[in-house]
């Protein structure tokens, strides 16, 4: 039997592999585990299903989970539509939600289906309730890296709980106005989406129950998400903010 306790151990380390700093949330017909994976990238699972989010880094990455049933694309950028993890991923059984932009770039996928979602359309599918809400940055003009319109911020709803996804986006008027949001997911890393200042002061204005800084990788380095916690827990303490490692090795 001791013989088998390194292969025992070396299994058990890489069946949780990803997943150390998994969470919990409360939600009808079971919870919803969040596991960040890298930069903008997360697995969701909830009542069955797993969702990926901008899926990139690697197919290696995503071994650890269930082949997904749905996949959120936000944008065109490589950090979001990354065609060589998606490539290798199962995509049998999913359905994909994109932006246009985004299906004209991303080729032929062997994907179940995938539905086009444009800025304020909405869809149902497998219970999952999801609205597209508008990304960009400002000021608005045409040769911003990110122009309104073409990417898509996510709303899910599912297990009566509401999930914001921000894509990449400034500190614009239509995620200030978000209502009723129990979680989200806020980016901020310059020069691409907003200083951590911008997005403590839109999470400050929306109020989330819970918020995960994540996209904070810019060309200086790293965000300090240290810094947002202590704006948002000084502006608002029953903000809880959830500080996890998006850039594991």
């Amino acid at each position: 039997m001791k013989k088998l306790y390194p292969f025992l151990f070396f299994f058990l380390g890489w069946a949780t592999l990803g997943q150390a700093q998994s969470d919990q949330i409360k939600a009808k017909k079971g919870n919803i585990t969040v596991h960040p994976v890298l930069h903008a990238a997360m697995v969701l699972q909830w009542n069955g299903k797993t969702i990926y989010v901008d899926p990139y880094g690697g197919a290696a990455r995503y071994k650890a989970y269930p082949a997904p049933n749905l996949v959120l694309i936000t944008d065109i950028h490589g950090d979001h539509l990354h065609k060589k993890t998606l490539d290798a991923l199962d995509l049998s059984k999913a359905t994909l939600v994109v932006p246009k932009a985004v299906k004209a770039k991303m080729g032929e996928l062997k994907a179940q289906q995938v539905a086009t979602l444009a800025n304020g359309k909405k869809m149902k599918t497998m219970g999952i309730k999801i609205k597209a809400i508008p990304m960009y940055n400002l000021p608005e003009t045409a040769k911003t890296r990110h122009p309104k319109g073409r990417g898509n911020g996510y709303v899910l709803t599912m297990g009566g709980k509401r999930l914001y996804i921000s894509g990449d986006t400034e500190d614009i008027k239509e995620m200030r106005a978000l209502k009723g949001i129990d979680v989200a997911f806020v980016c901020m890393n310059l020069p691409y989406t907003m200083t951590v200042d911008s997005a403590a002061s839109a999470v400050l204005d929306f109020k989330p129950d819970i918020v995960y800084p994540f996209h904070f990788r810019g060309k200086g380095g790293f965000s300090d998400v240290n810094k947002f916690k202590q704006i948002v827990n000084k502006g608002n303490p029953n903000i809880e903010v959830r500080l996890r490692d998006w850039y594991k090795k």
